[in-house]
């Protein structure tokens, strides 16, 4: 009888503060597929202003492993643990977060949020994606979150480009457009 493997999927890895970038090369140079999506920000110091890379979701890199299969990353350094290693990612929220990396959409953490419209992009290079709209002064912006780990990311978008969804239990139908979108609009925090 020959065993079938257990499928490589997507976990969630609490690192300590500002281990993400030697975490992830560490588990690259393992041989596993990490991803440590990114964002540029500004910082000035008393005498330079300069652009850094940080990560979106500080202290926490992803990473696609059997779960079986758990020591080479927990002693990886900088590694805390496996965030819940019997709940994988799914992997469409994994490919939503690449998608907005591939794009090089500008894109920011934010609060993790768990109410809001639910909007689905139908245009721009963000098409396809679905998170929850919010807006602040005529700017919108979709959030998109990673539910065991509690953290989301903002992007901004076209108001044009999204639509609202109504979720089932097995699909996702979409809505009516927007009309105005001001009173369906939760605002930004």
């Amino acid at each position: 009888m020959e065993l079938v493997p257990f499928d490589k999927c997507w976990f969630a890895i609490q690192v300590r503060p500002r281990y993400e970038f030697l975490a992830a090369c560490i588990l690259r140079g393992k041989g596993f597929e990490e991803f440590l999506p990114t964002y540029k920000s500004k910082r000035k110091w008393s005498d330079r202003k300069k652009e850094i890379e940080l990560p979106l979701f500080p202290g926490y890199i992803f990473c696609r492993f059997d779960a079986q299969v758990r020591a080479p990353i927990v002693t990886t350094p900088g590694v805390i643990r496996v965030v819940d290693p019997h709940l994988p990612i799914p992997d469409s929220e994994i490919e939503a977060i690449q998608a907005v990396a591939a794009s090089r959409v500008p894109a920011s953490p934010c609060s993790y949020i768990k109410v809001g419209t639910r909007v689905e992009v139908i245009a721009g290079p963000l098409a396809g994606i679905s998170g929850i709209l919010l807006s602040n002064k005529n700017q919108y912006r979709l959030i998109l979150s990673v539910t065991l780990v509690q953290n989301s990311i903002s992007v901004e978008v076209d108001y044009a480009d999204v639509r609202p969804v109504r979720e089932t239990a097995h699909q996702v139908i979409p809505a009516q457009p927007l009309t105005t979108g001001r009173e369906m609009m939760p605002a930004l925090v």
